[in-house]
């Protein structure tokens, strides 16, 4: 499964949001920088759909907020 998200580094909270267009929206406290808030993220996304975060791979979007996920699900 491919999933849409908007990442927000160095967010006071962390969270993870479907918002109404399907996208998710993931805030994490990591900054941006050498790939921690992409960990951050696929970690939180493993844990939104309760599955290991090797299933959760960064397919597309590196060095944007825009980002695609394959989830192994």
């Amino acid at each position: 499964m491919r999933i849409t998200v908007k990442a927000k580094p160095s967010a006071r909270e962390e969270s993870v949001v479907k918002a109404d267009d399907g996208t998710f929206v993931v805030s994490v406290k990591e900054p941006p920088r050498n790939g921690k808030a992409n960990e951050a993220i696929s970690r939180a996304l493993a844990k939104h759909f309760c599955i290991a975060s090797q299933q959760v791979v960064l397919a597309s979007g590196f060095s944007s907020r825009q980002k695609i996920f394959e989830i192994a699900l």
